[in-house]
């Protein structure tokens, strides 16, 4: 990588790949995508603040606050982890099929009772997100928590050799993005890279749920850390209270047990809590400042949050949804002590050959449980056999509820984000 470009970047060290958001004296790095070219923009972006440009095609290195290199995308990464190298912060890697948010805030919030911690926000995961999270560490942080996302094999490996993690995590591997991961052995082969990296560090842990039999049988070889419900391996170990509708749930390591009330909805959630709390522990949280932490957090962003409009209890979480998450959740509302209840779901998108199999499943379930009144929203639900209602997408829907209103139910709102049952809380 050009050395003189991590000079600047410490003069420098704010960078933006948006050429309309342009903080005075931070670098400019033209990226491409299908529908647009970052290098045309360079010279707005310089005229807006930025002190430099990074471009890839010279015919845009036109000022000499230009910089030009072989590739913009490439030249970000490698700045990252030139930065990440510079500053040895402590760095625990994330990934998994479901949960690796939550994990993620949940794992922050309780390091922040004794760090100044630096993490992933929102879910900049990806090749882009996690070299701009990284160029975001200081020196005034003392350690890191990053997330990192992948839908195609290979793409953890990309950022695991940006991110060079200390300690590692992979929440679970479920059934999501299999169009593009070609299978769920692809899955756990994609999310074993972050254990893979970890091996090539001799000091390296993995705090890994010891109920999980994928993870056991891909983690041969590394220092564990063990949570868990049910494993007598756990160094700590879960237990779920109820969930009526917030999980409360105890928490039992070294022959002391604690108790938590958490604001989440979702009995799956354990293992999170478990997560963050284990790691919290390893790196000398308190046990009562891990309680303290994890019975404050409040969900956002549509993940396991709990809504009360005028009208219903709303169960929003509508980010995403695979096979995995949506079984994850279905069987939380099923025994959930509430009435009644209601299921609105949408089309659970990338899961190509299997896609009808596994819409057919949620419903086979849903089946079984009489007291749920179901709404199945998209072209996947709309091809399984059952008699429910079905929408062919949330327009549809909004219409309905335009003309009948619903009133005093408990709703679970999930589906696929492009599905776009986020446009629903607001008309409930």
């Amino acid at each position: 990588m050009n050395s003189t470009l991590y000079s600047l970047f410490l003069d420098h060290p704010v960078i933006t790949t948006d050429s309309r958001d342009c903080p005075q004296g931070s670098i400019f790095f033209a990226l491409k995508g299908e529908s647009f070219n970052g290098n045309a923009y360079a010279q707005s972006a310089l005229d807006k603040g930025c002190a430099y440009a990074v471009v890839d095609e010279a015919q845009y290195a036109t000022d000499e606050r230009c910089i030009l290199v072989d590739d913009v995308l490439t030249t970000l990464q490698q700045l990252a982890n030139e930065h990440r190298r510079a500053l040895k912060t402590p760095v625990i890697g994330i990934t998994g099929t479901n949960g690796k948010t939550t994990t993620k805030e949940l794992i922050a919030t309780v390091l922040a009772k004794k760090y100044n911690v630096l993490y992933t926000q929102g879910n900049f995961n990806n090749h882009i997100g996690v070299p701009k999270t990284l160029l975001r560490l200081t020196k005034e942080h003392e350690i890191a928590v990053i997330e990192m996302g992948a839908n195609h094999p290979g793409e953890i490996k990309t950022l695991v050799d940006i991110v060079e993690p200390d300690y590692g995590i992979i929440t679970n591997v479920g059934k999501a993005h299999l169009e593009g991961f070609g299978s769920f052995e692809g899955v756990i082969k994609t999310k074993g890279e972050l254990y893979d990296k970890l091996r090539t560090k001799s000091d390296s842990k993995v705090f890994i749920d010891a109920d999980n039999k994928y993870l056991a049988g891909i983690a041969q070889g590394l220092t564990l850390v063990k949570y868990g419900v049910d494993s007598d391996e756990a160094t700590v170990k879960g237990k779920v209270i109820d969930c009526a509708p917030f999980l409360r749930y105890s928490w039992s390591t070294a022959g002391n047990n604690y108790e938590v009330q958490t604001n989440l909805i979702g009995a799956y959630n354990i293992y999170n809590m478990l997560a963050a709390t284990t790691i919290g522990l390893h790196f000398g949280v308190t046990p009562q400042q891990v309680c303290e932490a994890l019975s404050s957090y409040v969900p956002s962003n549509n993940r396991s949050q709990l809504t009360v409009t005028d009208n219903n209890k709303l169960i929003v979480d509508t980010y995403n949804a695979n096979p995995t998450s949506m079984a994850a959740a279905l069987n939380n509302f099923a025994i959930m002590a509430v009435e009644p209840k209601m299921a609105i779901l949408g089309d659970m998108r990338e899961l190509g050959s299997v896609s009808a199999e596994e819409h057919q499943k949620v419903v086979d379930f849903l089946q079984q449980h009489p007291d749920i009144t179901v709404w199945l929203v998209g072209g996947e639900f709309g091809k399984t056999a059952c008699d429910y209602r079905k929408f062919p997408d949330v327009t549809a829907v909004k219409e309905e509820i335009a003309q009948h209103p619903l009133k005093d139910k408990y709703i679970l709102i999930k589906g696929s984000n492009g599905i776009k049952l986020f446009e629903l809380p607001a008309l409930l």
